[in-house]
């Protein structure tokens, strides 16, 4: 499979997209002041003990308190609370992990109450982004992921992922890990480290335990709320969960982000450093790739799949649901069953990109086509598994209800992704009338009166489709021309093709957008 992977920079956002065999799969956008991302640890505060729900909510700065439940503290939840004591004194004889004897691991079926106190300082990770109206998400179950392994501090055991299947190669990582890792450190085998040499897993996993050390470090004299320690940004964790022999290429249009990628994957995969390109065209990345065409197409109430098959996405607080419609498609030629069948399978296809591509996490629950016979169930069963199987969020998928309902429960860590696409017209509203194009050029002329000379802005760029640009910028004395007597500043013009004939929006010098 031919994958790729597209970075547009600005200052404010990274946007990140996955093509697999050019269709994209996945659509990510990184805020670049994000405070609170899935893996990051935070010294915080406990706010509030609650005892119904066995659960406490602590204050790691954000707006809304972090949620940490009885269940996510971690069997050696004692053992990290002890350490923290002596960590945040700032003693010079702070002992090691390593000559640490642990404390007896917490009963599952305890009580909060015994472990945690109000106002106690704990050492938390970020399991769950803040979504909606909800505070993060945290646990105490310190983790840290590397290439190969994931580091388990407080444990002592060795797992090894269930997809790799030869029970000699996972009884030869388990037995060369075990050899190699450090008292008091459980370590998780990943897929990747399959036939993988001694030295690569030996130098992530003295990698990993250097992070637990820089970790430790930076509690000395720590207050609470605070950051310890930063997971890698979203970009770098995709190519440290993702790369491999079938990732072709790396595009990217920002050079600090390209100089970034460029020494991490010398770090991680030396020979794959030729796959990395930094992109310096004039059109904008997505739309020279076709990204910004799919993600109009792919976003919205209505995806329409390329044989007349569509499916309706509605979301509701509780849950997802998806309707599968024929359209057009239908063959004379063969029973109603078997075009049933035909469209399922086509729309399972499309429906597992969606999962990917919006991120929708929780419930999902499909409505498919009407199928009378078991093998046919049970093919679209395993069809919808197949394609599944390359989603990394753990999901589980059960088989087709008899009433044609499939229900599907995938993990959700961070917000949906949702992208706003008009689905009236976009010139007219639905209403069958657009505004005169020499009243357009008289808002878009206002508009720069209002920021040139009310807000004293000092860049500014308008995006614009082709052929407005060109009536602006064409001639001796052009429309441009005279705005910047008009106004005594040089307005910058960008053309871009994915705008409809009147769409127009205004970029500050960051290539923020300034709202009207």
């Amino acid at each position: 499979m031919n994958k790729e992977l597209i970075i547009s920079a600005t200052q404010s956002e990274v946007n990140i997209a996955l093509l697999e065999d050019k269709a994209l799969v996945e659509l990510n956008k990184e805020k670049t002041n994000n405070n609170y991302g899935v893996g990051d640890i935070y010294l915080g505060r406990v706010k509030k003990i609650m005892r119904g729900l066995n659960a406490a909510f602590v204050d790691v700065g954000y707006e809304k308190d972090a949620f940490l439940h009885y269940l996510d503290l971690g069997p050696q939840v004692n053992t990290l609370n002890k350490l923290l004591k002596i960590y945040l004194t700032g003693r010079p004889d702070i002992p090691s992990l390593q000559d640490f004897t642990p404390e007896p691991d917490i009963e599952k079926t305890g009580k909060i109450t015994q472990v945690l106190t109000p106002n106690q300082q704990v050492l938390i990770q970020i399991a769950k982004e803040p979504i909606s109206t909800k505070g993060p998400r945290v646990s105490s179950e310190i983790s840290f992921a590397g290439r190969y392994l994931v580091l388990v501090p407080f444990s002592e055991r060795v797992s090894v992922s269930q997809k790799i299947k030869s029970l000699d190669e996972r009884n030869r990582l388990k037995r060369l890990i075990t050899s190699i890792k450090p008292r008091n450190f459980g370590v998780i085998i990943r897929t990747v480290a399959e036939n993988k040499k001694v030295a690569d897993l030996d130098a992530d996993l003295r990698s990993l335990v250097d992070k637990w050390e820089a970790c430790v470090a930076k509690l000395n004299g720590a207050k609470a709320p605070m950051r310890i320690l930063s997971e890698i940004d979203r970009t770098t964790a995709i190519l440290r969960d993702l790369l491999n022999e079938s990732f072709n290429n790396i595009h990217v249009d920002d050079s600090a982000i390209y100089e970034e990628i460029k020494s991490y994957i010398r770090t991680i995969a030396p020979e794959k450093i030729e796959i990395l390109k930094l992109y310096k065209g004039k059109v904008p990345i997505f739309e020279n790739f076709g990204i910004d065409k799919q993600i109009k197409n792919s976003f919205g109430k209505i995806v329409t799949i390329k044989s007349g098959v569509y499916l309706i996405i509605e979301h509701t607080e509780a849950l997802h649901v998806i309707d599968v419609n024929s359209g057009h498609r239908v063959n004379s030629e063969i029973s109603q069953e078997m075009n049933a069948l035909a469209v399922n399978l086509e729309a399972a296809a499309e429906i597992a990109r969606q999962l990917r591509l919006r991120d929708m996490g929780g419930i999902i629950v499909i409505d498919f086509i009407d199928m009378h016979e078991g093998t046919n169930r049970r093919k679209l069963y395993q069809k919808l598994k197949e394609e599944m199987s390359r989603d990394h969020a753990k999901h589980t998928i059960l088989p087709p209800s008899k009433f044609g309902l499939v229900q599907i429960t995938r993990q959700r860590v961070r917000p949906e992704m949702t992208v706003q696409i008009l689905e009236k017209c976009p010139s007219c509203g639905g209403t069958g009338e657009i505004k005169p194009a020499s009243m357009i050029l008289d808002q878009i002329e206002n508009n720069i009166r209002f920021l040139t000379q009310d807000q004293n802005e000092p860049f500014i760029k308008i995006a614009l489709h082709p052929y407005i640009h060109a009536y602006l910028t064409k001639g001796l004395y052009s429309m441009r021309m005279k705005w910047y007597f008009k106004f005594r500043k040089w307005i910058r013009l960008k053309p871009i093709n994915s705008y409809h004939f009147l769409e127009y929006h205004f970029f500050n010098k960051s290539d923020d957008e300034i709202k009207m």
